[in-house]
């Protein structure tokens, strides 16, 4: 019992030093922890966007030529080297000219044959004529003469042509560059037998520069962008820039224009094929590489853009955000939108110009809760800065 008297009044002065502490200071009840919850939040504005997409494609060759020859022989020569650079005209190959030379000479004596028997026809001609006046002789030999006279002259022409005809055969023994371009492998060598006639090509040139992109784009997708520019939802700014991606993931320095995109619709892949070209000065391209082309398709001129984790959906799969409204109360909004691009919501209705949507730290919030709203960055690392104000709150009622 003594022991208890002494005990008691030092736990009494504790009790009453415990229940003398203020209000606030750190207790569950204080004004600490009923603290705001810091959100990160995005005043939207309306403002021009440009609505890109992405597709596969396919580069292609500006111009490719397959060589062959036109006329008949043995190759003497090969006159390039695999992989250069040619240029249109420039010789490939040679082929044996001999039994052409021997044409064009035997051509040139059946003219020459030709010609010397004109001279006399004609001459047969005129003087027939001086004698069918006097009647010395027939009617009918003068028209044979003139007839002969005639025929000699169309023999000449023939044979011109056929002179002609030979030369071109001879000049066609030196196979030259139809374009100019890169130069794939010789499939024939010195002494291999060709044929006007034949279907396998001696090599192939191709021209990259400028190079072709192939992109196939969904006919469907197609049809639904050009509703959407016939409604006046996307405008068109002249000439559509194409940008690629390689396979290594760079990006192509230089930009492309996007031509035309073809009239037919595949039928096995229900799909239209886009071309467009680009610069290609250093053959950094090559035909048949993959590559993926960001294509400008058209401009939403008062667009709203929200980052995809400020949008959720509602039980009834609806689109909705949550906005800071007066005295820094949440308020959800429902919204619709127009697709995506790039991280971010195309909204086309259901917010204005300043609205503050929450884009981090709105996950356990309730309508009309109030919020310490914060500016958010979209560079730190998600969920940041609301955990940091937070932090501060709480510190104050320790």
């Amino acid at each position: 019992m003594t022991f208890l008297r002494h005990v008691t009044p030092a736990l009494a002065l504790a009790l009453a030093a415990c229940g003398s502490q203020p209000p606030g200071a750190g207790g569950p009840g204080g004004p600490g922890g009923n603290a705001a919850p810091a959100v990160s939040v995005l005043a939207v504005r309306e403002e021009p966007l440009s609505i890109t997409a992405e597709f596969p494609g396919r580069t292609v060759a500006y111009e490719t030529s397959d060589v062959r020859p036109q006329v008949d022989g043995l190759i003497q020569a090969r006159l390039f080297t695999e992989g250069d650079f040619v240029r249109a005209g420039q010789p490939l190959y040679r082929i044996d000219p001999s039994p052409y030379q021997a044409q064009v000479m035997s051509a040139r004596a059946a003219l020459a044959k030709a010609q010397a028997a004109i001279a006399s026809s004609e001459a047969q001609a005129r003087r027939y004529g001086e004698l069918v006046k006097i009647n010395a002789i027939s009617r009918q030999d003068y028209d044979n003469a003139v007839t002969s006279a005639g025929q000699a002259r169309a023999d000449v022409a023939a044979q011109q042509a056929a002179l002609r005809t030979a030369q071109i055969n001879l000049a066609r023994t030196t196979i030259r560059a139809p374009i100019s371009g890169r130069i794939g492998r010789s499939l024939t060598t010195t002494g291999g037998l060709v044929s006007a006639a034949q279907t396998t090509a001696l090599t192939t040139i191709q021209r990259i520069d400028p190079v072709y992109v192939d992109i196939p784009q969904s006919s469907a997708d197609l049809l639904k962008l050009r509703r959407q520019i016939s409604d006046g939802q996307l405008t068109k700014d002249g000439k559509a820039k194409v940008k690629l991606i390689l396979e290594d993931g760079s990006t192509y320095a230089l930009e492309g224009d996007l031509l035309f995109t073809d009239v037919t619709v595949d039928q096995a892949t229900g799909s239209q094929v886009l071309r467009a070209v680009f610069p290609n000065p250093r053959s950094l391209l090559l035909p048949g590489m993959f590559v993926r082309a960001k294509l400008v398709q058209g401009t939403v001129q008062n667009a709203i853009a929200v980052p995809q984790q400020a949008l959720t959906r509602d039980e009834h799969g609806n689109a909705v955000v949550m906005v800071v409204g007066a005295q820094n109360k949440v308020e959800p909004r429902q919204v619709q939108t127009g697709g995506t691009q790039g991280d971010k919501w195309i909204v086309t209705s259901g917010l204005r110009s300043g609205d503050k949507v929450i884009v981090e730290g709105g996950m356990m919030l309730q309508p009309g809760m109030p919020v310490n709203p914060q500016p958010w960055n979209p560079n730190a690392a998600a969920g940041q800065a609301p955990a940091q104000a937070q932090g501060q709150g709480q510190g104050q009622g320790k």
